[in-house]
């Protein structure tokens, strides 16, 4: 018989940051095998989605989806489609797809008021094709939630009853207690905003970029507005709380890009959200709950 435990911690460089899952209640279950299938998870969502990897559904489709129809895993066409649901809910606020041969920046499209993405096809039997044979995509802005999301389903599906899985700030928690989660101020990364109950649920957040091991000083970010593919100007950063870490994830971005015209997207797929505007004010949606500023 496989041993037990009651919690386990275990982090893995993966998706370009760490995972952290943390197991508190897997009685009866064998929690390292559990563990282990939630890491596999992340893994095949990696393998499938990357930009790099010439091998990837992402890579293929990019090679050949311009020219016929290319068939991907259920994973990858579930992935396509959530973006595309919030392209279209956000006014191309969040666009997986851009036009030209470098590396696409998540967000960016080449026309203003066109999304590149509605040259994205979805067919049946999980097949892609592309309208336009300049366009490429890019799913780094949402496939991270999305492994997130795999690896919670793994646990659960191995019988654990309370876990939290952390990719790098985007997380997801299931289980009878709530988790309390500490968000960074993205003005001074050295700072805690704010911190954030989440149960049976997720949250997801964007900012300026820093690098710890450098300075503090807080850099561009890496969401780009669909209008002027630069880096936005509207937000230091935002968090999304939503049902799953992949809307979560694509929802950051529509609140980086929109501010607080993102009202309308957040609440089409229910989620709530805080946003930390250029001019530092902090708004939030009526329903966020359960914050508590620090003090300064």
């Amino acid at each position: 018989m496989p041993a037990t435990s009651a919690s386990l911690r275990r982090a893995r460089a993966l998706l370009g940051t760490f995972v952290e899952i943390d197991v508190t209640d897997a009685h009866r279950c064998d929690a390292e095998n559990a563990v282990e299938a939630a890491f596999s998870a992340v893994t095949d969502v990696h393998r499938l989605m990357s930009f790099h990897d010439p091998d990837s559904d992402v890579s293929r489709l990019n090679r050949a989806a311009s020219s016929g129809v290319v068939k991907v895993h259920s994973w990858t066409y579930a992935v396509l489609k959530m973006a595309l649901d919030v392209t279209h809910h956000s006014d191309g606020a969040f666009d997986v797809a851009v036009a030209g041969a470098g590396r696409p920046s998540v967000g960016s499209t080449a026309q203003a008021d066109v999304p590149q993405s509605t040259a994205i096809e979805l067919l049946a039997d999980d097949r892609v094709r592309f309208r336009d044979s300049a366009v490429k995509i890019d799913l780094g802005g949402i496939a991270k939630g999305f492994a997130v999301d795999r690896a919670i389903a793994a646990l659960q599906s191995r019988g654990v009853r309370s876990a939290m899985v952390n990719a790098g700030g985007d997380l997801a928690a299931f289980g009878p207690d709530a988790r309390i989660v500490h968000i960074r101020d993205p003005r001074f990364p050295d700072r805690l905003l704010c911190q954030v109950e989440v149960s049976n649920g997720a949250l997801a957040s964007s900012a300026r970029r820093f690098d710890p091991f450098r300075s503090m000083e807080t850099m561009d970010t890496a969401v780009v507005t669909p209008s002027t593919r630069l880096p936005t100007g509207v937000a230091h950063g935002a968090t999304v709380s939503a049902l799953t870490c992949m809307v979560a994830d694509a929802l950051t971005k529509v609140v980086m890009v929109a501010g607080q015209q993102a009202a309308a997207p957040l609440a089409r797929f229910q989620a709530s959200a805080m946003l930390i505007a250029a001019n530092g004010a902090i708004h939030t949606t009526p329903d966020w709950q359960g914050v508590h500023q620090h003090a300064a």
